[in-house]
């Protein structure tokens, strides 16, 4: 039992703290576990030129690091050319037949497909994700899928648990909304949604993987500035701390503390294992390896753009309200709401890192 001690730890206090910063204030938590999650109770704050020029900077500056660091290194060194000398497997082009297909479903209504016409998420994305393994495997002649089937497998049910919990957060904010699911009962729709909330993680940790394979984005990241941080477990125990209180207050301000959603899940994580002990995925920064948060990052923007993209006409779609910067839309997402991506990804990475030390 003791190995499924930090798993239980963490889903305690991840779904833990809103629920006791509700109620600690006194509120009913009552419509909070509607299903399907149609009501919408939460009026966001208009849109603040102010606000959206702070996050504009802060994105500026973060996308200027990354750019500046690719820049420079390309410029000393004169990296080899990425080889691709194996063949495009079979299963890759089921893969793009899958995608292609479904994408045209998606964005048509054709009257003999209207009683599927909900049901197209599911094959886009399992389309995405055997293309980039593909391609992986046509450039490396190795992927998850191939190398490490029961660890690619396991990703599957892990990220329906994993996106649930991101359902769960944002009835305490709202920041995004379902339309085109009003049909659905309680357990047509928690069945649907499961099955969709499979793909997130196999789709960004094999992202990663493919992103790892590119000399020119993986090498610049390998040997920078290190990082070497002492006093571990009071560190973790300041961030425990911090992330939890601001989960706590999530449903309490959610026009303020909504970037939380996407910031204290990995905080809580990462503190957690400080804390007890054990090894983080960001124990490499240490060393100056800094491949850990930058792959991860630019992986999740990837898939973010993507699930953007073909969610933007197809029948059942998700839009959003986002406090503060609710313009300047990119598909649904208003421009700035694709920085959340950037910490996505490393609460991905977090979580498979966790998940990893009971596969294999």
């Amino acid at each position: 039992m003791k190995k499924f001690l930090l798993p239980v730890i963490l889903l305690v206090l991840l779904a833990g703290f809103p629920i006791l910063g509700l109620l600690g204030a006194g509120k009913s938590v009552s419509h909070y576990f509607e299903f399907p999650p149609l009501t919408r109770y939460v009026t966001h704050a208009p849109f603040s030129w102010g606000v959206f020029g702070l996050l504009s900077f802060l994105g500026v500056l973060v996308s200027s690091c990354m750019i500046f660091q690719l820049k420079h290194f390309q410029t000393a060194i004169n990296p080899k050319p990425d080889q691709q000398s194996f063949k495009y497997p079979w299963w890759g082009v089921l893969g793009l037949i899958a995608l292609t297909a479904s994408w045209i479903l998606a964005w048509n209504r054709f009257d003999w497909f209207a009683p599927f016409q909900v049901y197209t998420f599911l094959p886009i994305w399992l389309g995405y994700i055997l293309i980039v393994n593909a391609i992986t495997f046509q450039r490396t002649g190795s992927c998850l899928l191939i190398d490490r089937p029961l660890y690619f497998l396991t990703l599957f049910p892990v990220s329906a648990v994993f996106w649930w919990f991101f359902e769960y957060l944002n009835r305490f904010v709202q920041n995004w909304y379902y339309l085109g699911i009003e049909d659905f009962s309680a357990t047509e729709y928690v069945v649907h949604a499961s099955l969709c909330f499979t793909t997130v993680l196999p789709a960004v940790v094999c992202t990663e993987e493919l992103l790892g394979t590119i000399h020119r984005l993986k090498t610049p990241f390998m040997d920078t500035f290190k990082v070497d941080w002492g006093w571990a477990r009071f560190t973790g125990i300041i961030l425990l701390l911090l992330s939890g209180l601001g989960l706590a207050g999530i449903g309490l301000w959610p026009d303020l503390l909504f970037p939380l959603v996407w910031i204290s899940p990995f905080m809580i994580i990462i503190s957690v294992q400080m804390i007890i002990g054990q090894a983080t995925f960001l124990a490499p920064v240490r060393r100056g390896d800094w491949r850990v948060l930058w792959l991860p990052a630019l992986s999740a923007l990837i898939c973010g753009f993507f699930w953007e993209l073909w969610n933007v006409k197809s029948y059942a779609h998700w839009e959003y309200s986002v406090p503060f910067v609710q313009k300047f839309h990119i598909f649904e997402m208003p421009v700035l709401g694709y920085l959340g991506y950037l910490p996505f990804g490393l609460e991905c990475k977090a979580i498979v890192s966790v998940v990893g030390r009971y596969i294999e």
